[in-house]
């Protein structure tokens, strides 16, 4: 086995880390030996014939201008060097290396970009005329109950796909996900989407080919019509069609817009910063505090269109 795995195989096993995290761990590893061993033919060939313990900042940075010069964005050059900086802590840790040589790399910061979300109007609109129990087929249910499910719990989409059907509990009101480094948060949720979720489970084990048996504690509480799970890029497309035809304004249409727009509803209707941490399995405080960015925007719009000394002469507002 060579370093790199052994290091994927530690973030997995030891750390706990998410596949889809040590997935994009691979891929950026991976694109860095193929560029560091001039290999692209084979993938496990540049793993293999890798040196990592020679590596220097030098030879780093050549590949972070490699990466440039391909237009490759600032945030995800980033995301690149911090997995390097992850691999070599790795080796000084376990393999006796003995400096960082990502650690001195410099790169520009990217542009803070707003989470985008939803107007609440918009989404209250969204869900009436989209709603679970006026749905015509299991299909449409399902697809319907999704989007209703992002929006009012905040879940990830990978959280949503992985949902096991024994782990929702419409009597406590209550529903359990597995997050990131698969770390375990209890979700509440209200008696609309309740509803909808008997509905929607009352329809799916009616019929032998999608019914969840009771005794099946790894069975999965969204599924095809085949009875197969459910999967990320199909609850992408229903949410993104969803917004698209629903006319929703948003420059993205994904279920993390919903999970955006949950947060920001919260806090601008009074709910506490730790409450919707809590509620989003934020390890750290800092990655909610976005959301007050929104808030403080949205605050601060509504003052320069209503607030007298913030009008210009003539009718016109103030910037």
């Amino acid at each position: 086995m060579n370093l790199v795995e052994e290091f994927l195989s530690y973030l997995r096993l030891e750390l706990n880390y998410s596949p889809l995290t040590v997935s994009a761990y691979r891929r950026d590893l991976t694109q860095w030996a193929e560029f560091a061993v001039g290999d692209k033919a084979s993938r496990s060939s540049a793993l293999d014939r890798l040196s990592p313990m020679d590596t220097t900042t030098n030879d780093l940075r050549q590949w972070i201008g490699h990466l440039a010069r391909n237009r490759c964005t600032p945030r995800t050059i980033r995301r690149k060097a911090s997995a390097l900086r992850a691999f070599f802590r790795y080796l000084m840790r376990n393999h006796g290396l003995k400096a960082n040589p990502a650690s001195m790399l410099i790169l520009s910061r990217p542009a803070k970009n707003l989470p985008v979300y939803i107007r609440p109007s918009e989404t209250e609109e969204l869900l009436s005329d989209n709603s679970v129990l006026s749905a015509k087929d299991f299909s449409d249910m399902r697809d319907r109950l999704m989007v209703e499910m992002f929006y009012s719990t905040g879940m990830r989409c990978q959280e949503l796909v992985d949902l096991l059907d024994i782990n929702v509990d419409t009597s406590r009101g209550e529903l359990k996900v597995h997050g990131k480094r698969n770390k375990e948060r209890i979700i509440p949720f209200g008696a609309r989407l309740g509803e909808s979720i008997k509905a929607y489970r009352n329809l799916r084990d009616s019929d032998e080919a999608t019914a969840v048996s009771v005794s099946d504690n790894e069975a999965r509480f969204f599924v095809r019509k085949n009875g197969e799970p459910i999967y990320r890029k199909l609850a992408y497309n229903v949410v993104h069609n969803t917004l698209s035809l629903g006319g929703v304004h948003a420059t993205k249409l994904s279920p993390h817009v919903l999970r955006h727009s949950c947060a920001t509803d919260m806090l601008n209707n009074g709910a506490p910063l730790s409450s919707v941490q809590q509620l989003l399995g934020h390890a750290s405080l800092a990655s909610t505090q976005v959301y007050t960015h929104i808030t403080y925007r949205e605050l601060k719009q509504n003052y320069q269109l209503a607030h007298p000394r913030a009008l210009k002469k003539g009718g016109k507002h103030g910037h």
